[in-house]
């Protein structure tokens, strides 16, 4: 699968260690920036960019910043994405078993300094398939006639 990166400053660091982490896992990177550690690059300059590519290709996106919250309402503004915001990995599981998330937000300055714990919120996500359990779907689709 191919999974689309963006992030600010904020998630630069982070998103560095989990590209090299995704990639060895098997599957092929698509960073969309940022490509620094400059406090000028806003996070939906780079956060529209990787979420559209993923939803347009029907594979998923990494999105991060300083908490990963501004970066999950950005993606969400994206018709067809369905972010989530993880901070453990039953949060990761829930949001694939349940919502069928394609994108995972993450805080760099909240799970930077815990990688460990970043990885095994990454490989849950990207490991947990859509139950597709009828009440879920049901409600997926009010979501998306919604947006």
């Amino acid at each position: 699968m191919t999974v689309y990166f963006g992030t600010d400053h904020a998630g630069f660091r982070l998103k560095e260690a989990l590209k090299r982490y995704v990639a060895a896992l098997g599957h092929r990177v698509v960073d969309k920036g940022a490509h620094t550690l400059d406090p000028e690059d806003d996070y939906p300059d780079f956060i529209f960019p990787a979420v559209e590519a993923a939803v347009r290709h029907g594979s998923r996106a990494i999105v991060l910043g300083g908490s990963g919250v501004g970066e999950c309402i950005a993606a969400n503004k994206v018709r067809g994405a369905r972010a989530a915001l993880a901070f453990d990995a039953y949060t990761a599981k829930m949001a694939r078993l349940d919502t069928d998330a394609n994108v995972l937000c993450l805080g760099g300055r909240t799970t930077v300094a815990a990688l460990p714990r970043a990885k095994r919120i990454v490989k849950v996500w990207l490991e947990t398939r859509f139950s597709g359990a009828t009440r879920h779907v049901r409600r997926l689709k009010k979501i998306a006639r919604h947006g």
